[in-house]
């Protein structure tokens, strides 16, 4: 089977650079493992000029579709998915946001999700091109929303995978947990359409077949989980007894699962034939650790990301509380790190004028060298508890990441996203928008060790 690859929600490139190994921008002057056929990427906070999409051009160039028309930095809700060059693998990083519908209909006529939902695209390209394989990725609280109703999101992408011919697997994945440079954890999904010879091959590997009862199906569900499934053999796991697996259908109408389902989705599964088979895992992994130190620039850091003295402490250094209900602190300390940082109490009162006491405990200020980074936001490098501060290599200053060290954090080549190719020049693209771009991301080494699992499926299609 030919590698294409469809990219949706592209970003500046991480799924490619993921399928093809991609580890320095020379590298993108290669041929490509993995034929990326069309992508798309829209950001509609950027009015003026669209960062994310010109970078990933810069890097690699444009695509059209199938009537020559450069779509790619359209909003995915107004392209016209049969117009999408045919591709084997849809891949992409969607939001997570409300997936309710409004309607008991199973078919795409009848599904009314909330506008700009960008789930429903890529359904529609589902149903309109019919890739034999998918791969997303999502936060980890996707298995868990709404908090309302928990569960209930993930199981309409499920039963929207079991009505299209799919068969489905998860897993949420922490990278640092298998020796990668960041403590982030995201649900990836992996499905594969019934027909395939992969599809056939699985079932026979673990003795399924749809015709035995609910109860036997907990073995063979727990050989894909444990054993012979896409993520078991990427990232392996410790194998439990398939007796701990948890099972449960999904309701016959994605309306009448979107009113009433709720269920507890445990961070590894697998969905066949509308039937969910669910468990908590743990990772199997003692090989080395990449931490932040490994990947800090040793050199000379520009002014710009120092940390002023004065916005370091606003008392002795190894304080790490405040506490406000004694009397509140000045302006001028609470805009110190050391204050953000730290653990808080502070008098509050609510809309309704009920008074109140907040507190929250304190966090490294300094993120140590001996251990991966912290989950990379998109507010990094602004004045915020998640940003990350470090002490510099070469003149013990504090000071905040480069674009360099948050790049390499998330598994992108150094200077991926310092220039961007906007109407046919070259042009830098601004520091908010690289840090943005970044804390948007996903950890392009993950992607890398899926590669030879996805590379060998294909081969044998």
């Amino acid at each position: 089977m030919k590698k294409t690859v469809c990219e949706l929600f592209a970003g500046v490139g991480g799924f490619r650079c993921g399928l093809n190994n991609i580890r320095n921008i020379d590298d993108t002057k290669k041929d490509e493992k993995w034929d990326t056929v069309w992508f798309s990427q829209w950001e509609p906070a950027d009015k003026k000029t669209q960062w994310a999409h010109d970078c990933y051009v810069n890097r690699f160039g444009t695509n059209l579709d199938l009537k020559g028309n450069d779509t790619t930095n359209n909003d995915i809700n107004t392209v016209d998915k049969n117009d999408v060059p045919d591709h084997n693998l849809l891949v992409g990083g969607f939001p997570c946001q409300d997936y309710s519908v409004a309607s008991s209909l199973a078919t795409s006529k009848g599904l009314e999700g909330k506008k700009g939902v960008l789930w429903w695209d890529i359904r529609d390209m589902l149903e309109a091109k019919k890739a034999p394989f998918v791969l997303l990725e999502n936060v980890d609280r996707l298995l868990k929303s709404p908090a309302s109703q928990r569960g209930r999101d993930f199981g309409i992408i499920l039963a929207c995978f079991r009505d299209l011919g799919y068969s489905v697997e998860w897993r949420v994945i922490n990278a640092a947990e298998y020796g990668y440079q960041q403590r982030r954890r995201r649900t990836f999904i992996f499905a594969y359409r019934d027909d395939t010879k992969y599809a056939n091959r699985i079932n026979s590997e673990c003795n399924y077949n749809k015709s035995f009862g609910l109860e036997l199906h907990r073995a063979s569900a727990g050989k894909i989980i444990y054993e012979n499934g896409f993520f078991a053999k990427s990232f392996p796991i410790n194998v439990e007894d398939s007796k701990k697996i948890k099972i449960t259908e999904l309701p016959d109408g994605i309306g009448e699962l979107s009113e009433k389902f709720s269920f507890l989705f445990e961070n590894t599964g697998v969905m066949k034939d509308g039937v969910v088979y669910t468990a908590k895992t743990t990772p199997s992994y003692d090989g080395k650790q990449i931490t932040l130190g490994d990947i800090i620039e040793d050199g000379d850091i520009p002014e710009q990301f120092f940390v002023p003295e004065e916005r370091l402490y606003y008392t002795s250094p190894h304080v790490n509380h405040s506490d406000e209900t004694l009397g509140r602190l000045s302006p001028e300390a609470r805009k110190t790190w050391q204050y953000l940082k730290g653990a808080k109490k502070l008098p509050r009162k609510a809309s309704n004028g009920h008074e109140y006491i907040f507190s929250e405990g304190p966090i490294s200020m300094i993120d140590e060298y001996d251990k991966p980074a912290r989950t990379m936001l998109t507010s990094e490098g602004g004045f915020s508890r998640t940003t990350h501060i470090v002490r510099d290599k070469k003149t013990q200053r504090i000071r905040l990441l480069t674009p360099i060290e948050m790049e390499r954090i998330q598994g992108f080549p150094s200077d991926w996203t310092k220039e961007c190719l906007v109407n046919g020049e070259k042009v830098e693209m601004p520091l908010n928008k690289r840090r943005f771009m970044m804390g948007n991301a996903l950890v392009v080494n993950l992607i890398s060790q899926m590669e030879p699992q996805l590379s060998e499926i294909f081969d044998a299609e």
